[in-house]
């Protein structure tokens, strides 16, 4: 198997949970397509083959001095008091929770990549394909997903696991990230290849 690394990205209370801020917009995409159980089955496929396990998270001090102000989707956070570190709105959903051993990348923007630990963790062991999903489709995974490319890592996407505000947006990002990734359903991965 290559070196890999299952990047879970996003999938915070915040934007995943039902009683989450999100939970008329992700909440209900995330519940119908049944996002949480697919994302628990693969990270239990993907420790079971030995691949190493990451998690994603957006967030921003409580005076919120890493938020840029003029960012349309970031001053959301701010007007709306979320995505504050420390906070349960911020900690990984308990259905997918880490486990000790498992990588912590906090973002302050929509990349995982920018100003993040994320390129030193794939470097420092050695990673060659990056397996991804979260929430959103449009966001966090888009941008993801072009930056591992043009990092040259090989990249895979399961867009079971994936979900934006509506079915549409999710479909279309997800039509774009074809040139980018080879996208799966997480049942047909295969973890050991």
């Amino acid at each position: 198997m290559k070196k890999t690394l299952f990047l879970v990205m996003d999938m915070m209370n915040d934007l995943v949970d039902p009683e989450g801020f999100s939970k008329a917009t992700y909440g209900v995409q995330v519940a119908e397509r049944g996002v949480l159980a697919n994302t628990a089955s693969a990270i239990a496929a993907a420790r079971k083959a030995g691949a190493k396990v990451g998690y994603v998270r957006v967030g921003f001090s409580a005076d919120y001095r890493e938020c840029p102000p003029a960012s349309p989707i970031f001053s959301g956070a701010r007007n709306n008091g979320i995505f504050k570190l420390g906070t349960w709105g911020t900690e990984v959903h308990p259905a997918i929770a880490p486990q000790e051993g498992d990588f912590d990348v906090v973002k302050h923007r929509v990349s995982p990549f920018y100003a993040t630990s994320l390129e030193a963790i794939l470097r420092a062991n050695g990673i060659e394909r990056i397996v991804m999903c979260g929430v959103s489709t449009n966001g966090v995974v888009h941008s993801g997903a072009r930056e591992a490319h043009d990092r040259d890592y090989e990249v895979v996407i399961l867009e079971d696991c994936c979900a934006g505000v509506t079915a549409d947006e999710h479909m279309h990002a997800i039509a774009c990230l074809g040139r980018y990734a080879t996208i799966v359903k997480a049942s047909e991965y295969d973890w050991t290849a």
